[in-house]
């Protein structure tokens, strides 16, 4: 039986792929807490429990874990949204479904900006462009990406009669812009130290102006 003192040393031998794994996880962990600069090779090697020449057998450098971190960040992001579009959604058809759809994508994105400040800004605070990758390792259960699933209310509004064809080309940035815009303000902007009420009802505001505006 193993006792104690054995359950809690760290484990230092990895088979399989779980040392990767233990190192995602480290990364993931060290981005949650303090952004993409957090997230440091060898830190994320003694979290880890092993020694740093270990990790490079499974990322070349840092900025190899760095990309897998922010499309954890970017899978996480696009599973909140598939939850909120299940929720805003029920019991809704036709033109209030297409609506809720565009709504529920910018609650996600809001809340997950200030629930998860760190991994936000790891998915988006540095150069590389998610709408136009395909990655799997970005996307929630339905296989698509935050920007796929914008993309996709977006045609609904189409499809509902409620975003003119000639308006719907490069909407998703138009929408995108207007939303990140907001959720970096209140992250580390001057509208940070709003009371969480009149942060809620701007934020409620700004994405029936969105809505209504394209």
């Amino acid at each position: 039986m193993m006792d104690a003192t054995n359950q809690l040393r760290p484990r230092r031998t990895y088979h399989h792929g779980d040392l990767r794994q233990a190192l995602l996880e480290a990364g993931i962990a060290l981005a949650r807490v303090g952004g993409p600069e957090a997230v440091v090779l060898r830190e994320a090697t003694r979290r880890a429990s092993v020694v740093p020449n270990a990790a490079y057998r499974h990322f070349v450098n840092r900025d190899a874990l760095l990309q897998e971190v922010r499309a954890a960040a970017l899978s996480m992001l696009a599973l909140a949204m598939e939850k909120e579009l299940i929720r805003q959604r029920r019991r809704k058809q036709g033109k209030d479904a297409a609506r809720a759809s565009l709504r529920a994508i910018g609650i996600a994105y809001l809340r997950f900006a200030r629930t998860e400040p760190g991994l936000f800004r790891t998915a988006f605070g540095f150069p590389g462009n998610p709408e136009t990758t395909t990655q799997p390792a970005m996307a929630g259960k339905s296989g698509l990406n935050p920007f796929q699933l914008l993309s996709t209310a977006l045609d609904e509004l189409v499809q509902a009669g409620l975003l003119p064809v000639e308006q719907r080309p490069d909407a998703e940035y138009l929408a995108w812009s207007a939303v990140h815009g907001l959720a970096m303000l209140v992250l580390e902007g001057p509208l940070r130290r709003l009371p969480r009420a009149q942060v809620r009802r701007i934020e409620q505001r700004l994405l029936i102006m969105v809505e209504q505006g394209l």
